[in-house]
């Protein structure tokens, strides 16, 4: 079942950091970034933060499990969504801890020939 925009809504209001919060629909589900960073995914309509130290610190309790076959396990945020305060914390946390993107590449179909 892929991740219905509604959710994505819902998730958006929730987290509640206005233009620094984005997402890219990718195979019927998304990616979620803050400040261009990526923080967590929605999978069959549930939020699967990025393991990292901010997740261990700020929610140890969150159950955990793959969000698409192959994939290692992810911490499910599903209950923090109706803790505004504690999911905005827990993406500002993880996006601070995460790379800066690497630029693009221009790509080949870009260039034109003589």
């Amino acid at each position: 079942m892929a991740t219905d925009s509604d959710y994505i809504d819902y998730v958006s209001e929730q987290v509640a950091l206005g233009d620094r919060l984005t997402h890219k629909k990718m195979f019927g589900e998304y990616a979620l970034y803050v400040d261009g960073k990526v923080v967590a995914f929605a999978c069959d309509n549930s939020l699967f933060v990025k393991p990292s130290a901010a997740a261990a610190t700020l929610a140890p309790g969150l159950p955990q499990r793959p969000p698409y076959p192959g994939a290692k396990d992810y911490p499910v945020a599903d209950e923090l969504l109706d803790d505004s305060d504690a999911i905005r914390r827990l993406f500002l946390e993880t996006a601070a801890l995460m790379p800066v993107p690497k630029p693009r590449k221009p790509s080949a179909s870009g260039k034109r020939g003589k």
